[in-house]
């Protein structure tokens, strides 16, 4: 028997501390205006994203007719992954003339490695130049090493 689609009232992306998600501003406001319960959401998302405590994570949630949801957890920001791999608290607000820290190519491709599948890069080398780029917009050096 053919699974029957239940139709998508809506489709909307947050971001969240995984493991610690509340259903504090802003998470709660938003899953509220779509129709999901926060509680239930804020219960499913911690017991998913247990593994990585309090580094920001993206979810894309998916609203049903029914009023039921389904989620879609997806890896850290490159922003996030940038700013720990460098040691800096955040990026410059001048990034060509002061830099906040420097990464290594190694790095560089670990992080490239973790979001290949959500980049638009066809091979690793294309993903670390685009990682390369964010970091370089954040005032962070990438080293050989």
């Amino acid at each position: 028997m053919a699974k029957i689609k239940k139709p998508i009232t809506s489709q909307f992306k947050i971001q969240a501390p995984g493991g610690q998600a509340t259903p504090a501003p802003p998470i709660g406001p938003a899953l509220g205006q779509h129709g999901v319960n926060p509680g239930q959401f804020i219960q499913q998302f911690n017991a998913a994203t247990a593994a990585l405590k309090g580094k920001v994570v993206g979810c894309v949630i998916t609203v049903y007719q029914d009023r039921t949801f389904s989620f879609e957890i997806k890896s850290p920001p490159a922003s996030v992954l940038i700013k720990d791999a460098a040691g800096a608290e955040k990026g410059s607000g001048v990034p060509n003339k002061e830099k906040v820290g420097k990464i290594t190519k190694t790095q560089l491709r670990s992080i490239a490695q973790e979001k290949q599948k959500e980049l638009t890069g066809g091979s690793i080398e294309q993903c670390m130049k685009i990682i390369a780029g964010t970091a370089r917009s954040m005032g962070v050096d990438v080293v050989e090493g």
